[in-house]
This record gives structure tokens, sequence and C-alpha cells, in this order.
């Protein structure tokens, strides 16, 4: 049996066009027309008058966005726990401090209450945190609303990890585009891909000249090399940025396909007792569904995640646990904490399916078959 893979690459035709450009021309840099071009594709669909730099990877353009919010040594960052380590990694990057915040159960992102308690408790204790990394997780959004109502009640800046959550949106308005920056993911496991690959989304053009500066060595306007600031090689290749474009042209598609597959474990579990698929609260919240997942509550089915998993592994195919929170983590374990146990008992019953948009009817029917026979 072929291997089903949890979310692989899924070319569009058109990046070789694009990447050949690059090749003939000889841009093979971190600058050139497509990076431009690549930019440009991401404002288009973006929306909202934003500016966008495209950088080496997600986590570098986190890392920026931290700079750019004025973290350094010894302050504190509030982080989402239940995300992937690239979301906290580089707070410490800066020297600065993790302070983990637990999810609320709808859309398993940050809680709004843990995270203004959270936030109260640190300034009481003199350290009145410097950004708040919210992640909209697995391409679900987060409550925007309420996050950006406690962020401005404490003039606090908001960067979004949006890494999972291009083609996401949150009452209509795109993902990445609500906090002082956006991050964006172009891995070889997104819903659309670079090979490796990121982006800053940023309010303004001055932000973006920033970013684009700090990414590029931080190079002085000097005609000799000169520098005033530490400089990082962050900036994407016209190489990468060319798969980009090629991937831009069927990015409608890829969410389409991927929310199709939400609604394929939707139809499957819809009389399995004891497991619920994660999917959208309310209208107003539109997910990319990057990730499929399910909680199994082994009270009511007499099954486990990794009942499941393992069991899918038998089959040839892949499945995952859901993100260990970062405060369970050993190189975290001696961070804050605010919240209850929403994160950690997501983690005891999660298991991310197959979600990829080049999944055939065939892998489907294979998928379908196990669940159901495991299930029955």
């Amino acid at each position: 049996m072929d291997k089903i893979w949890l979310s692989s690459p899924h070319m569009g035709g058109n990046e070789l066009k694009f990447v050949q450009s690059a090749f003939d021309s000889n841009w093979v840099a971190p600058l050139g027309p497509n990076v431009d071009g690549f930019e440009n594709d991401l404002k288009q669909f973006l929306g909202k008058g934003i500016e966008v730099a495209a950088l080496s990877s997600g986590t570098a353009a986190l890392h920026l966005a931290l700079i750019e919010c004025g973290v350094e040594y010894g302050d504190e960052v509030i982080c989402q726990s239940m995300t992937f380590s690239a979301s906290a990694n580089p707070i410490a990057y800066q020297g600065a401090v993790p302070i983990f915040v637990d999810s609320e159960k709808e859309t398993w992102n940050i809680c709004p209450i843990a995270l203004e308690e959270a936030i109260e408790d640190r300034i009481s204790k003199g350290k009145k945190p410097k950004a708040i990394v919210a992640v909209h997780l697995y391409g679900m959004p987060f409550k925007v609303n309420e996050v950006m109502a406690v962020a401005s009640k404490f003039d606090i800046p908001v960067i979004e990890d949006a890494a999972e959550a291009l083609g996401s949106k949150y009452k209509g308005q795109a993902c990445g585009t609500f906090g002082r920056f956006g991050v964006l993911s172009f891995n070889g496991n997104k819903i659309i891909t670079t090979s490796g690959g990121g982006a800053l989304v940023c309010q303004n053009s001055a932000d973006k000249e920033r970013t684009v500066f700090l990414s590029t060595q931080a190079r002085d306007n000097a005609p000799h090399y000169q520098h005033s600031s530490i400089g990082y090689n962050y900036r994407m290749s016209n190489i990468c940025a060319g798969i980009g474009r090629g991937q831009m042209e069927v990015l409608i598609d890829r969410v389409r396909s991927r929310r199709f597959m939400t609604k394929f474990y939707l139809d499957i579990f819809s009389n399995i007792s004891g497991v619920t698929v994660f999917s959208e609260p309310t209208e107003d919240f539109y997910s990319n569904n990057w990730l499929s997942a399910v909680l199994i509550d082994s009270s009511k089915c007499g099954k486990t995640n990794d009942d499941l998993r393992k069991e899918l592994l038998t089959h040839n195919i892949e499945s995952r646990p859901l993100w260990k929170p970062m405060h369970l983590q050993p190189i975290f374990a001696n961070c804050p904490y605010y919240g209850g146990s929403v994160s950690e008992e997501l983690f005891n019953k999660g298991l991310c399916l197959p979600s990829a948009s080049n999944l055939s009817d065939n892998d489907r029917d294979r998928i379908s078959n196990v669940i159901l026979k495991f299930f029955k």
C-alpha cells in the first residue's frame, strides 16, 4: 500500500515556469522579480491595504516581529500554549521569557479570559508583557474580537501566528491582518509551499522596510559595508518565491480541498459516539482546515486517540497527535502558565488525520474503511 501522508506538498503545475524565469534571468539571490511578485500576490489575496515581506521561514518572520515590537532580553511575551514550538522559540532567541496561556474549548486557541488574568498578574509583579503571540491553530481563527479587546485594553501589540491559516478568515477578514504583525509559513506541509519559507504581514510600508532591512543583514545605506544594527539572513530567495507564485495560482482550490476533507470526516464520524470533529463554532469563523482533527472520548467509545493512530499506521496511513502544549515541554517547564487544563485535555484526546489537498478517492476509501472498521 502506498503511504497516505498527513499533509504533503501539492504542486499546481506552473511553479516551474517562474523558477525557470529565475534561472534564465540569473536572479537566484534573495531578491528579484519573483520575490516582488510573490509579495504582491499575497497582498492582493490578503487585502486590507497591508504590506508583505517574503522571508526564509515563518519562524524568521516571528523573530523579526518580536524585534520590531521592542522585545529584548529579560522581557516577557505572552504565548498561546497549544501550538508548535516555533511560536515560542523566537521569544527565547531574544532572551525573553514566554508566559504561556491556556486555550478555550471552541476554537482551541488562546483563551481571552486566561489572557487577561495573565496580563493583570504579570503587571502586578512589575512585568508588563511586551507582546502577545496568538495562534490560528490548524487554520481555525482565534476569537479575534475578544483577544484584540484585551490587548487594546492593556496597550500590548498582538503578533498573529497565522502560519497554519493562510486562506482563513474571521468575519470576512483574512487571518494575519488583524495584529501589529502577522506571520505566514510556506513550509512543505503547509496549504501552499515554497519548499521552505515564510512572510511577515505588516500594517504599513515603514514596518515592511524595517523588516527587509533586518532580514538582509541590516546593512546601512553606505557605499561600504557598514552596520549600526544586528541583522539577519532571513530574506526569501527568488527561486523559492517562484514556487510560491505558482502556488498562489491554486491557493483557493487548495483551501476548498482541505475544507472538503473536514466535511469527509464529519460524515464518517456522524454516527460514531464519542468522536468530535474540529470545526467552526459559528459563521464568524472560516477555517482553511489546514489539518482536520478529532477528539476521541474513550469513556464513550472505548477507544483512544493513540489506538486510532496505531491502527492507521498498520495500514500505512499517517496521523499525528495534536501539538503538545508548550507549558508541558521540558525546555519550557519553568515558564509561567495561566489557565486550566483545556490544552492538556486536547492533547490527550486529539488526533490530526490525513488532510492533504492531493488525496484521491481511493485514498479516502482506504481511510474511511479503516476508521469505520476500527470503531465498529
